[in-house]
């Protein structure tokens, strides 16, 4: 007998999930496209629970055919470079990605 695969969603797990295993709905600010490629710009909340309270963290995933997979990492702290996942680092898209994430964090879809 064959098996056959049952969706995620199905078995009560969101079928949309970060790049970091959460819910995709979870601080989600919006999404943009760059050819097949679509990019979607998370806040992750500093935790509130420890003192001094860290800086907001944005997490940009990129969805390509093969699932969310992380593309960068940014900090609303000024001094804080990004940091880029694997192939994005000093990739000709680095500029283009920031500046539509800054103007989502700006005005959110």
């Amino acid at each position: 007998m064959a098996k056959t695969m049952v969706a995620a969603a199905d078995e009560g797990r969101p079928y949309n999930l970060r790049s970091d295993g959460e819910p995709g709905i979870h601080g989600h600010l919006g999404s943009f496209r760059r050819g097949p490629a679509v990019f979607s710009l998370y806040e992750i909340p500093p935790d509130r629970g420890q003192y001094p309270n860290g800086p907001t963290v944005y997490l940009i995933d990129v969805e390509d055919g093969v699932g969310a997979r992380e593309c960068c990492r940014f900090t609303d702290d000024p001094e804080d470079l990004p940091v880029w996942n694997g192939a994005w680092n000093n990739d000709e898209w680095c500029i283009w990605i920031l500046r539509r994430a800054f103007a989502l964090i700006a005005a959110p879809d």
